[in-house]
């Protein structure tokens, strides 16, 4: 498939057939099952994931790629393209409510923002298998007290189990981009693991506190909590965010509550 990477998009078309089939090994798509993949590109992965017999929903962006996937994915009846915005999207309805399985090599410039998005319909998620940035991964996995510890850490993992299966070099893409990069698996927990009583409370005071990560609890959670009630949860009110635990910020969340 002739194309040139468009900036604006973020495009960079995996291109190693090793590193396709290491992910399509690690996804393991099943004949029937429901699978959307975000940002097929040039088709590296729908392949192998169309092969299978699994029934797939490929949202592209770029009308160029859109078009030039139609005739690939023809005589596959199980196939359905939607040209829009994955960041626009809403995946319940995309799917007709049905559980599904998310895959994408996901473009560096929206990939945190998307990963918010999605997570919406973690409920209805089976598992997601992502190709990121290796930061971004590594935010995804840190551990509280780690200088990637943050709010992208804490949202996935209240959500999910977080695993960093492989990395991959830059010139197993064309362009090749300049970072390296990480495919990650994300399964949805069935019950989360620490309790809170609003989702948007706790997205609230996770947000507001690594908005200011280099001050401590006392001063960014200013106006919010008073440094006796963080205490009186036997957090000391003069640590910094990035030393604080899912289940600390679940019970802040309670308090504020």
């Amino acid at each position: 498939m002739r194309h040139h990477a468009r900036k604006r998009f973020g495009q960079n078309f995996l291109e190693d057939a090793g590193v396709i089939a290491r992910m399509a090994d690690a996804i393991r798509p099943r004949i029937g099952e429901c699978i959307v993949e975000s940002g097929p590109g040039k088709a590296a992965l729908t392949r192998p994931l169309l092969e299978s017999g699994a029934r797939l929903h490929l949202v592209e962006i770029d009308r160029d790629l859109a078009e030039n996937m139609r005739p690939r994915i023809a005589q596959y009846p199980q196939a359905k393209l939607h040209v829009g915005d994955a960041l626009a999207m809403d995946f319940a309805e995309l799917t007709g409510g049905e559980r599904f399985r998310l895959v994408g090599n996901l473009p560096y410039n929206i990939s945190t923002p998307l990963l918010f998005h999605v997570l919406q319909w973690s409920s209805l998620i089976v598992d997601m298998h992502f190709m990121l940035q290796r930061e971004v991964v590594e935010r995804m996995a840190a551990t509280p007290g780690n200088k990637s510890w943050g709010r992208l850490s804490i949202m996935c993992q209240y959500r999910c189990s977080v695993q960093e299966l492989f990395g991959v070099p830059p010139h197993a893409f064309t362009p090749a981009p300049k970072v390296h990069s990480s495919v990650v698996r994300l399964i949805p927990h069935v019950t989360p693991p620490v309790q809170i009583k609003s989702m948007a409370t706790f997205e609230r005071i996770v947000a507001t506190a690594f908005n200011m990560r280099r001050k401590t609890l006392r001063n960014c959670l200013r106006g919010l909590l008073e440094p006796e009630q963080i205490e009186s949860l036997g957090i000391d009110p003069g640590l910094r965010p990035e030393a604080i635990s899912v289940e600390q910020f679940a019970a802040l969340s309670r308090l504020l509550d």
